[in-house]
């Protein structure tokens, strides 16, 4: 049976035919869907787990019993998952371990653009790299066959345009592997500086079996054309390049780590011309000059970004195309949507001209204007520490010009620790947790706060304020964030206090669908006197006219966070009259 799947999708499918038992993830964009279609297969386990270390942690656990794991993210979780990662590479596996990591060239949903095939490199742990989705299905399982056969995690790579392009994949019966046999093992299972000494050793041997394994693998491919032209490549590139090259002889790597030596050094005997065609890093093209084999790569083409047939025919051949003549399209930056319970947050955090330390989430858009009432933004659980780090650097007073924000998926991932620090090293910080009942940013997946697990069953919803005050904070309210009168009284006398203090601005997201507001707003163009205060929203649902301020009917969710900020009141539900 063929069938046209997402990267995403068919790694799900792969992981079902290969008789995974556990699957783990905390949702990020490009990897989200991943985990969300093995959650559709009753015959394996599958979680949100509160961050990526721990759900890493749980698909070591898992192998360690027996059962073939499988744990994914994005590139930035792979930093957070680092830890039991390198530990894991000198343990070793029972049942097999996959993790797959979704890198992000070009930034489309990441705050940096890292190339996860470092960590393979230096945690001296395989890494697959699949071109398409069959390609996806197919190496899951050969990763959990290679994880088996050398007893070691596998990496399997996906990038953004793999993880979202749809190609067709021919589908195939589950393997029901079931449970290896556990036995009680310390001198691989306890890494003790005692044990981890002789582990290292036998990481080092592995490493020589898996070169030994990448030259002979079919992974590794030589598809001969005119040999004027070599192209070594992997992943998206390979079609990239194939579609500009279509002559040309090509090196796809399949096992992007270990490289196959032997291959690369006779490939690049029969070719006259060489190429490394790989987006971000130059990872093969360092191997292959440590060769001592002369090659062109990141001398033509750039380090950043993601690739294009059209970029690689511009650098490698200098054809420029032409750009097609389009209509002269408005910009559309990135806002809020309508009905966002942040907006009234970040309105009131604006008027009160504060220092917010924020975090990745949706309300990472309070950073752009008009609101624009975000300082600075790092990574996940950042903002709690970077307001505690501002008030120790500029002393106590500073703390009543500053405030953190993040999300309750967010602080439940990484921000819970930073709460911890502030009341532990006696800090003064307010911290605000834009509580929306759920991940919103990648899609709307469940937390431990929301009360629902992957499945959507229910079980214990972690309560933010009995968190709180377990770890000493004193000074914790809920506010609703649309009652911006309210949230502006709570925050200046939670900036005042001389001691820590938590509001959580509680009100679900409009996307949700048990939201339901109803009928979207009007405006009375007799009562307003265009002093443009809703405009300061930025609401997309409010435009600006010139003449008059009207409200796109179409866009508008209902909310009504615009008539508490109107002093004339002249807004109302349409169809309804506003005295």
């Amino acid at each position: 049976m063929k069938k046209l799947l997402l990267g995403n999708e068919a790694v799900a499918r792969g992981a079902f035919e290969a008789g995974v038992k556990v699957a783990t993830a905390y949702p990020g964009t490009p990897s989200t869907e991943i985990t969300e279609n093995i959650a559709t297969y009753d015959e394996i386990y599958s979680e949100w787990s509160p961050n990526e270390k721990v759900a890493l942690e749980v698909a070591i656990g898992a192998s360690f019993q027996g059962a073939r794991a499988i744990c994914s993210m994005k590139h930035v979780g792979l930093n957070v998952a680092a830890d039991p990662l390198f530990t894991v590479s000198y343990t070793g596996v029972n049942g097999g371990l996959v993790i797959v990591v979704a890198d992000d060239p070009g930034m489309h949903s990441s705050q940096n653009e890292q190339d996860s095939r470092y960590y393979a490199l230096s945690s001296k742990v395989p890494m697959l790299e699949p071109a398409d989705s069959q390609e996806c299905k197919d190496f899951v399982k050969q990763a959990f066959e290679i994880s088996e056969k050398f007893d070691c995690p596998v990496i399997l790579r996906l990038t953004t345009r793999i993880a979202h392009s749809r190609s067709i994949v021919e589908l195939e019966e589950r393997n029901e592997c079931g449970l290896k046999e556990y036995k009680k093992d310390i001198n691989k299972y306890v890494m003790m500086p005692g044990m981890a000494r002789k582990r290292h050793e036998v990481v080092v041997k592995r490493l020589k079996d898996l070169k030994d394994f990448s030259n002979q693998s079919t992974l590794n491919q030589i598809e001969w054309g005119n040999t004027d032209i070599g192209i070594i490549t992997a992943g998206i590139s390979y079609q990239y390049a194939k579609e500009v090259f279509e002559n040309a002889s090509f090196l796809k790597l399949g096992m992007i780590y270990p490289m196959p030596d032997e291959l690369i050094r006779e490939f690049a005997k029969k070719v006259k011309k060489l190429y490394v065609i790989e987006e971000l890093e130059p990872f093969i093209e360092n191997h292959v000059r440590k060769l001592g084999i002369e090659i062109n790569g990141k001398d033509l083409l750039p380090v950043t970004g993601e690739y294009s047939a059209q970029l690689i025919k511009e650098k490698l051949l200098g054809q420029k195309t032409e750009k097609e003549e389009t209509a002269d399209i408005p910009a559309r930056p990135p806002v809020m949507c309508p009905g966002c319970p942040h907006r009234g947050i970040f309105y009131v955090l604006a008027r009160l001209k504060l220092v917010v330390t924020g975090d990745i989430g949706c309300y990472t858009l309070g950073a752009l204007p008009p609101v624009s009432a975000m300082d600075a933004c790092v990574c996940m659980g950042a903002s709690i520490g970077m307001a505690h780090g501002m008030e120790k650097a500029r002393g106590h007073e500073f703390s009543e010009k500053c405030v953190a924000v993040i999300g309750d998926s967010t602080f439940i991932h990484s921000g819970i620790t930073g709460l911890i620090d502030i009341v532990y090293n006696k800090g003064n910080s307010t911290v605000i947790i834009l509580d929306n009942s759920i991940t919103a940013m990648t899609g709307h997946q469940a937390n431990p706060a929301t009360g629902y697990t992957i499945k959507g069953e229910t079980t214990i919803q972690v309560d933010l304020v009995k968190l709180a005050e377990a770890i000493g904070i004193k000074r914790v309210r809920t506010i609703d964030p649309f009652d911006v009168k309210e949230a502006e009284k709570a925050i200046k006398e939670e900036i005042q206090a001389k001691e820590p203090s938590l509001i959580i601005a509680r009100r679900p997201c409009a996307l949700l669908k048990g939201v339901k507001y109803k009928g979207a707003m009007k405006i009375n163009q007799e009562k307003c006197k265009m002093c443009k205060m809703c405009m300061s929203l930025g609401c997309p649902s409010i435009v600006d006219k010139g003449d008059r301020i009207e409200v796109d009917e179409a866009l508008c969710a209902g909310c009504g966070l615009c008539t508490r900020i109107c002093k004339f009141n002249a807004f109302s539900k349409a169809g309804e009259q506003n005295e």
